[in-house]
């Protein structure tokens, strides 16, 4: 599934979940690093007004559809994919870590957070290895100096994966920056995954997922910070519905400008 502006072009490159196990496998057995991003609508929004978040997505290894309303798009264009949550992708990534007998470290939120995360993540997947925590100070700039602390950190504990809860765009941007610095680790955006987990944020219940109420779930949670950020997400529907029409018609091609 293809997403294109004046200044960008994504593609889904990852569809489902047995592509995401093959390809993050290969990589990690072969100790080839890589960076994961999650699109969702928010994600189109921002790209289409931040030139520094284009470069990080254009520097994307994997691309994923987070969030319903891409799935639906992409069944719209004859293009399906399935959904795969960044949180949601933890506990599978976390186990082809384990199987393959590499490590991971956790970046991100609060160092209370990532001990919690940590604890969980040891307790639900045997065999794991949480190398290092980092939760970055305030004002962490994703390809600044303290950047490339954390990057001294993760070389340091010998870390093959790393799972980033930094919030777009900061964690898209350190994963681009961060792929060009160590090229043996995995880096994989993964939003609020791990404050689920140490339940410092409750996820919507299951059956409200099921429904694909998830976002209005949390709209309700924090009104003031998400009903604008919703807003804006509805406002670009139209466009990328007409864009999704226009692959199911054939009348543009699947592959960015860029591959082709």
């Amino acid at each position: 599934m293809r997403f294109w502006g004046d200044a960008y072009d994504v593609s889904v490159n990852v569809r489902d979940w047995v592509a995401l196990e093959r390809h993050v496998s290969g990589r990690l057995r072969n100790g080839d690093g890589f960076s994961l991003a999650t699109i969702n609508l928010d994600h189109l929004v921002k790209l289409r007004t931040d030139p520094r978040f284009r470069d990080a997505y254009a520097a994307q290894d994997l691309v994923v559809a987070d969030g319903n309303p891409i799935v639906w798009m992409s069944k719209l264009a004859k293009r399906p994919v399935e959904l795969i949550p960044g949180s949601d992708a933890i506990l599978p990534l976390t186990r082809i870590a384990a199987a393959h007998g590499k490590s991971i470290a956790l970046v991100g939120s609060t160092e209370d957070t990532l001990q919690d995360a940590k604890v969980y993540l040891k307790r639900t997947v045997p065999g794991t290895r949480v190398v290092a925590t980092i939760a970055p100070p305030m004002g962490f700039d994703p390809v600044g100096q303290s950047a490339d602390d954390v990057l001294e950190r993760l070389d340091a504990a010998g870390a093959d994966m790393a799972f980033l809860a930094l919030g777009a765009p900061k964690q898209e941007l350190f994963a681009a920056y961060g792929r060009g610095q160590l090229d043996s680790v995995g880096f994989v955006s993964i939003g609020a995954g791990l404050d689920f987990f140490s339940g410092s944020q409750v996820r919507a219940p299951a059956w409200v997922r099921a429904i694909a109420m998830e976002w209005l779930w949390r709209a309700l949670s924090q009104p003031g910070r998400l009903i604008p950020r919703y807003a804006k997400c509805f406002a670009i529907l139209p466009t990328e519905i007409a864009h999704a029409l226009k692959l199911r018609a054939g009348s543009v091609s699947d592959q960015p400008a860029s591959e082709r």
